[in-house]
């Protein structure tokens, strides 16, 4: 979304959702995490869940306390990408908790940019995701509607595996088209395949909509099942958007690449 949160940026018009009661989640040193590919791939097993938060901390979401562990409570690595940064200064807490929807007319702003092929791993501790009914968790990026047509969706896609020992990812086909004159200069056209970062996202903690319910709250859903995995600790995200960054300098954007906002576990180990 480098073109509308620049803008907001611009305006200092940032948005960040306050930490739950009682937590304190220092941030991982940044590594580098590879592209995920079409067969299972190994990598060193993470050393830290990314400070995880107290297992009692909660959110509020409409009249319900929900555990703090149903979203992100670590993020184990970061290894943005060029042009990135935009709220790289408030992780981990700006992709921890429910996400912060703005709908089809504008993207969130509580998101951290990956920059070009950047890669965020993040983790659920002391909670995960298993596979059960329908879809197991949800990714929450921030596209919008270009000029209100439900036609002309601003995505940046992102590719998302998941892992139960962060050492072995299995991998979700994202294969968005690659167009280097797309119009909404990201890169890419639809279809997208199972990428993350395409559909609208509605839930929010100010209008109660469940971030848990994949038919109302948007994302972009996934089913455990159809990797054949039953249970994962780990998501990771590697940003799949050919946006143009130009070289270092004062108007170098920081907002390119998938803007993570949260994950929200639909199907948890612990409730």
């Amino acid at each position: 979304m480098a073109r509308a949160l620049g803008a907001l940026a611009a305006a200092g018009l940032v948005a960040v959702l306050a930490s739950p009661t009682g937590c304190g989640s220092p941030s991982a040193s940044p590594s580098s995490t590879g592209d995920a590919g079409d067969v299972p791939e190994t990598g060193p097993a993470p050393t830290t869940d990314g400070g995880a938060l107290p297992a009692d901390a909660s959110y509020s979401i409409g009249d319900a306390s929900v555990s703090a562990s149903r979203f992100v409570t670590g993020v184990v690595a970061f290894s943005p990408g060029a042009c990135a940064g935009f709220g790289a200064d408030s992780m981990p807490g700006i992709v921890e908790g429910p996400p912060v929807g703005g709908g089809s007319s504008h993207g969130s702003t509580d998101v951290v940019s990956l920059g070009n092929a950047g890669t965020i791993v993040v983790s659920f501790a002391p909670n995960a995701i298993v596979d059960g009914p329908g879809p197991d968790f949800i990714v929450f990026e921030n596209p919008f509607w270009i000029d209100g047509d439900p036609g002309g969706i601003y995505a940046e896609p992102g590719e998302v595996s998941v892992s139960d020992d962060g050492v072995t990812w299995q991998t979700y086909p994202c294969t968005p088209t690659y167009d280097p004159s797309a119009s909404d200069g990201t890169g890419t056209e639809p279809p997208y395949g199972s990428c993350a970062g395409w559909h609208i996202v509605y839930s929010s903690p100010s209008n109660g909509i469940s971030p848990f319910d994949p038919a109302t709250a948007g994302g972009d859903a996934f089913d455990l099942a159809d990797l054949g995995v039953t249970h994962a600790r780990y998501v990771r995200i590697v940003d799949k958007t050919m946006e143009s960054c130009p070289e270092a300098g004062p108007d170098e954007p920081t907002t390119n690449g998938f803007d993570l906002d949260a994950v929200a576990i639909v199907n948890a180990e612990q409730p």
